[in-house]
C-alpha cells in the first residue's frame, strides 16, 4: 500500500515536470524563429544594398595615392576621360563576324593629349636666387613687400647643358615626348607608349616606340601599327628645361624596337600578364585588368594584328610521339592548284582549311607555293615560300596546322609502331559529310591530272558549299609586306589621297576599252581630280603604267608618290632583305610581283580619298564595252 501511495502522487509531480518541458521548447522555437528572421533580413538587406563603388570616385584618396605614389609600379595617371566597360572593347563574339564585319569601332579608347601628364619645368633643375640680405627683419610689412618685388627678378639659372638627359628615370621627360608625338602626328591615334630608352652614344636623345592607327582608318579588320623614333632633345638656357628639337623618321628609334621573338606553345594558354613598363590611361588599363581577370580561359583570345612587332614565323612540332598518335590530320596531294594565279591558290587553301576544320583535323601544309611566272622577273614559275606572302604566325595561333616534311618524318618514325591508319579516297564526290565519321589518323585526298575535277576548290562545290565556309579570317597578309605600306605611309604623314590608274594593254585595246586611254591621260586626270583632291597634298598613284614620267604634269598641283619611290624598304640595305633572305635559308629575295601588287594596293586603300579607275576616271566599263550592267 505504502508503495502503492508513493506511486500514486507521482504522476502530479510528472505532469508539472511535462509543463516545464513544454515550455522550454517553446522558448527555443521563438529563439530559433528570430534567428531565422534575422539572417533573412540581413541577406535581403545585403542583396538590395549597393556600396558605392571607389573606382568611380577619385574622391577616394586611398585608391589616388596609392595610384599615383612614386612607390606604385602602376603606370597610372590622372585620367578625365570618360569611364569605359568591358563591352566597349569587345571586337566581335567569334571569327566569322569578325571577318565580315564591314565597320570596326575602336577596341581600345586612344590615347589623348588630356591623357598626358603636364609638364614641370622646375623638376630636376638646380636654381639659385640672388636675394638681398640687408632686409628689414622686424617689419613684416616691409619684407611682404620684399618678396613681392622678388617676383619680378630674373632667376639666374645654373645647370649643365651638356648634361646626359635621364631617358629612363624623368617622368616629365617622358610626359614631354608622349605629348610631342601626338602633337606633331594629330592623323594617328596613339593607344599605347613604351619607355623611352636611353641611346648609348647620344646623351642628348631618347628612342620611343608606340603602338598607333589612322584615325580614319574603317577597314574591316582592326589593324594597329607599331613606331618607333629617336628624339633629340636640348636644354633651353634661360630656364634649363629640355625641349624636343627634332623626331627622326619612321623606325628611326632603334633601341625602342623590341627584337625578341615571341614565345609560346601551341595550345596553352599562358596567363595574362600586365604590362607596367607601357603608358595606357589610367581608367582604360583599370579595365583591361579587370576584363582580363574575369576572362574566360576556355575561349582562345582574339588574334590583334600589329604591324611592326617581331614575327615568329617558326614551324610548329608536335612535342612528343604521344601527341602525334592521337592527332588526328588531313593532307591534300597534287591537284591543280599548283602555278596558277595566286587568287586561285587561295580559293582552293581556304577550302583544304575549311574542310580541316569541319573534320576537326589537322591540315598537313606544303609550304612551297608555286609562283606563277607573271609575278616574277624571270618570266619562268618559282618555288616560294607561303610565309613570304601570308601571316603563318596568325595562321598556326588560331588554326591547327603543321609542315607537310615534318608530318611525313614524324609518320616514317611511329606510324608502324602506333599501328597508325590511312584513310585514302581520290573522288572528289567524297563528301567532307561522309569522311566526319572516319576514325583513321590520316585522311588522304588525292588529287589526279584532269582539269577541273582537280582542283581543290572542288570539294567545296555543291551540297559541301552549305556546311563549309572558307575561314577568310585566317589568311592575313605577310606583316613584313604591311610593315612596308605601314613605312610608304608613314612617310607621307598617313596624310594622303590615293588614286588607282589602270593602263597598259586595257588602253591599248580601243575596241573593250574605247575611252580608257584618253580619260586616264595626263590633262583628263587633271580636270578628274580638280574639284576631288586638293592642291599640294600628296598623291599616290598605283598603276601598271610602265613609265611613270607620264604624270608629270600632275606635279605640277601635286606631290605624286609612286611604289618605285620607296625602293630603299626592300632593298640590300633594308630590314625586309635581312629578314626575307634568313627565313629563305640565306638566298636572297626577290620582291616580285605579287609582293608589289599586295603593297600597291594596301597604300592605296589608306589614302583619305580614294580614286578607282572604272569608277571615278573613265566612261568605260570594266569587264569591256556593255558590261558595266552585268559586272554591277
Amino acid at each position: 500500500m505504502l508503495g502503492r501511495g508513493l506511486g500514486m502522487s507521482a504522476p502530479q509531480w510528472r505532469g508539472g515536470a511535462l509543463d516545464l518541458r513544454s515550455a522550454l521548447r517553446s522558448g527555443g522555437n521563438l529563439l530559433f524563429g528570430l534567428f531565422v528572421a534575422a539572417v533573412l533580413a540581413f541577406t535581403l538587406l545585403a542583396a538590395v544594398h549597393s556600396p558605392e563603388d571607389p573606382l568611380l570616385h577619385p574622391s577616394s584618396h586611398q585608391l589616388t595615392d596609392f595610384l599615383t605614389s612614386a612607390t606604385s609600379n602602376s603606370t597610372f595617371l590622372a585620367d578625365d576621360s570618360v569611364l569605359r566597360t568591358g563591352e566597349d572593347f569587345a571586337t566581335g563574339s567569334n571569327s566569322s563576324e569578325a571577318a565580315s564585319s564591314t565597320v570596326v569601332a575602336e577596341a581600345l579608347p586612344f590615347i589623348k593629349l588630356s591623357d598626358v601628364g603636364s609638364e614641370n619645368t622646375e623638376a630636376g633643375t638646380e636654381k639659385t636666387i640672388t636675394v638681398d640680405t640687408d632686409t628689414d627683419t622686424d617689419g613684416n610689412s616691409a619684407a611682404g613687400a620684399a618678396a613681392e618685388e622678388d617676383k619680378h627678378i630674373v632667376e639666374a639659372v645654373s645647370c649643365d647643358t651638356e648634361a646626359p638627359v635621364d631617358c629612363t628615370g624623368d617622368r616629365d621627360l617622358f610626359n614631354l615626348l608622349m605629348r610631342t608625338a601626338i602633337e606633331k602626328f594629330p592623323d594617328l591615334h596613339f593607344y599605347r607608349f613604351g619607355r623611352p630608352v636611353v641611346v648609348p652614344e647620344s646623351p642628348m636623345a631618347c628612342d620611343l616606340a608606340w603602338r598607333f592607327r589612322p584615325a580614319e582608318d574603317a577597314k574591316g579588320r582592326t589593324t594597329y601599327y607599331k613606331d618607333y623614333r629617336r628624339f633629340t632633345l636640348t636644354r633651353d638656357v634661360n630656364t634649363c628645361s629640355l625641349v624636343v628639337e627634332s623626331v627622326g623618321e619612321y623606325h628611326s628609334g632603334t633601341g625602342a624596337k623590341r627584337s625578341g621573338k615571341r614565345k609560346g606553345k601551341k595550345g596553352k594558354r599562358e596567363a595574362p600578364v600586365t604590362t607596367t613598363t607601357d603608358f595606357v590611361p589610367a581608367k582604360t588599363q583599370m579595365r583591361l585588368d579587370e576584363n582580363a581577370a574575369n576572362a574566360d580561359t576556355t575561349t582562345a583570345a582574339e588574334q590583334v594584328f600589329v604591324v611592326g612587332e617581331a614575327v615568329n614565323d617558326s614551324m610548329p612540332v608536335v612535342a612528343s610521339e604521344s601527341d602525334f598518335s592521337r592527332g588526328r590530320y588531313l593532307i591534300y596531294m597534287g591537284g591543280g592548284e599548283r602555278c596558277k594565279s595566286m587568287n586561285h591558290y587561295i580559293w582552293g587553301f581556304l577550302c583544304a582549311l575549311g574542310e580541316a576544320q569541319f573534320l576537326n583535323r589537322t591540315l598537313v601544309m606544303d609550304f612551297s607555293v608555286c609562283l606563277n611566272s607573271r609575278y616574277t622577273a624571270s618570266g619562268k614559275d618559282e618555288e616560294k615560300d607561303f610565309r613570304l606572302y601570308f601571316d603563318f604566325e596568325h595562321l598556326k595561333e588560331s588554326a591547327s596546322v603543321i609542315d607537310q616534311s615534318q608530318f611525313w618524318t614524324d609518320w616514317g618514325k611511329w606510324h608502324k609502331k602506333d599501328r597508325l591508319k590511312n584513310h585514302y579516297t581520290e573522288d572528289i564526290k567524297v563528301t567532307p559529310m561522309k569522311l566526319r565519321d572516319v576514325k583513321d589518323t590520316l585522311v588522304m585526298r588525292k588529287f589526279g591530272n584532269v582539269e577541273p575535277d582537280n582542283y581543290w576548290s572542288r570539294v567545296c562545290e555543291g551540297e559541301t558549299e552549305a556546311m563549309i565556309k572558307r575561314p577568310w579570317h585566317l589568311l592575313w597578309k605577310s606583316r613584313r609586306l604591311m610593315e612596308i605600306v605601314s613605312a610608304i605611309s608613314s612617310r607621307m604623314s598617313w596624310d594622303f589621297d590615293s588614286m588607282h590608274v589602270v593602263r597598259g594593254e586595257k588602253a591599248q585595246n580601243t575596241q573593250l576599252w574605247p575611252n580608257l586611254d584618253a580619260d586616264t591621260s595626263p590633262e583628263n586626270l587633271l580636270v578628274t581630280l580638280n574639284d576631288k583632291v586638293g592642291a599640294g597634298r600628296y598623291l599616290y598613284i598605283a598603276t601598271d603604267e610602265a613609265d611613270k614620267s607620264f604624270f608629270d604634269p600632275l606635279n605640277n598641283k601635286y606631290q605624286t608618290r609612286f611604289l618605285d619611290d620607296f625602293k630603299d624598304l626592300w632593298d640590300e640595305n633594308s630590314e625586309w632583305y635581312a629578314e626575307t633572305k634568313e627565313l629563305n635559308n640565306g638566298n636572297p629575295v626577290e620582291f616580285d610581283g605579287y609582293m608589289r601588287v599586295a603593297v600597291d594596293t594596301e597604300v592605296f586603300l589608306r589614302g583619305k580619298k580614294k580614286l578607282e579607275t572604272f569608277n571615278d576616271l573613265t566612261r568605260d566599263c570594266k569587264d569591256g564595252v556593255n558590261t558595266c550592267a552585268a559586272s554591277s
